[in-house]
């Protein structure tokens, strides 16, 4: 659905979700994480005195817990604009009713677009990989049902899946479950334009041709995957623990932010 660009500029933002939107891994030297909203936000800020922004997103989030502890925090805030990110952490295990995380999707969009002026939904972003192809029925079913949420409800999709060189593995952080970088400055340039923003550069053109690295330097790298990331990730699934737990909100009112 285009937006009305004859509307005033957005003076608030509210972002809702997991640690797609929380903003992992664009890692600051300072350790913390910048991340696409963020950079949106302050985007938003320099033309707009006074502009606010809140990001509730905490990592590990599944969709109950979106729902459950930010969507009515959201809405109360009466942002002009939210963005709305979540589903996926479920449809990647190993059991999920994926109709189950659509209805609980649905029960945010319907809470939320009431809420706002513009509420701002994606298609999230795969790295190229055998995980990815394993759960592919699942990603289609979320996506065509945030689709038809969109239809219903005057929401924008953000097809950022269907960007290729998203797939990218150079997009993608060493973790191989978050965007690196690039990767979020490319989103946050996806998400502007289809709110209506001038185009700043083409976030959809490819990387320069890939350049495999050698059998020993793969070796290494998915050793050090195995280590760092996965086992650790595994550790938590067994035990019913989540990397999000007691983690407070990333910026959880919406305050004014500085250009």
């Amino acid at each position: 659905m285009p937006i009305d660009t004859s509307l005033p500029a957005f003076t608030s933002f509210a972002a809702v979700g997991d640690s797609f939107t929380e903003g992992m891994s664009d890692e600051l030297p300072d350790g913390a994480y910048r991340g696409w909203a963020d950079l949106l936000a302050a985007r938003l800020a320099t033309a707009t005195p006074g502009f606010r922004y809140a990001n509730l997103a905490v990592r590990g989030k599944l969709i109950r817990q979106i729902v459950d502890e930010q969507t009515e925090t959201a809405a109360a805030m009466g942002a002009d604009l939210v963005t709305l990110v979540g589903g996926l952490n479920d449809v990647l295990r190993p059991k999920c009713d994926v109709e189950e995380v659509c209805a609980r999707l649905e029960e945010a969009v319907v809470r939320l677009a009431p809420s706002c002026r513009q509420l701002v939904l994606m298609r999230s972003p795969a790295r190229r990989g055998p995980v990815a192809t394993r759960f592919l029925p699942r990603m289609t079913r979320l996506y065509e049902h945030i689709d038809a949420l969109a239809e219903r409800h005057g929401a924008v999709v953000v097809d950022l899946f269907g960007a290729p060189v998203l797939g990218d593995p150079r997009m993608w952080a060493a973790d191989r479950l978050h965007l690196n970088a690039e990767g979020h400055l490319r989103v946050a340039e996806a998400v502007g334009q289809a709110i209506g923003l001038p185009e700043q550069a083409d976030w959809r053109a490819p990387l320069p041709p890939f350049v495999p690295p050698g059998w020993v330097a793969r070796r290494g790298a998915d050793l050090r995957f195995t280590r760092e990331h996965l086992l650790p990730w595994i550790g938590r699934r067994l035990t019913g623990r989540s990397s999000g737990d007691g983690r407070p909100a990333k910026r959880p009112e919406l305050l004014p932010l500085e250009p």
